[in-house]
């Protein structure tokens, strides 16, 4: 039996460049920018070259900026 689980966005561990600029309301580009000047942040995972982003400690280091 082959069932798929669709988790909602805001209960994922990890989430696509995609999926946290819609969470997050902040532009792809601006995200990708971030990620570039902070590879090694404790908020990213790496799997090769593809990046995800850690909700929940995404979601610290933004309550952490004035303006982004």
């Amino acid at each position: 039996m082959n069932q798929t689980y669709e988790i909602p966005i805001w209960r994922k561990y990890t989430l696509s460049i995609e999926e946290a600029a819609a969470y997050f309301r902040i532009g792809e580009h601006k995200l990708r920018r971030i990620i570039n000047e902070n590879k090694n942040a404790d908020y990213l995972l790496w799997n090769g070259n593809r990046v995800q982003i850690k909700r929940a400690k995404f979601e610290y280091y933004v309550d952490g900026l004035e303006a982004i």
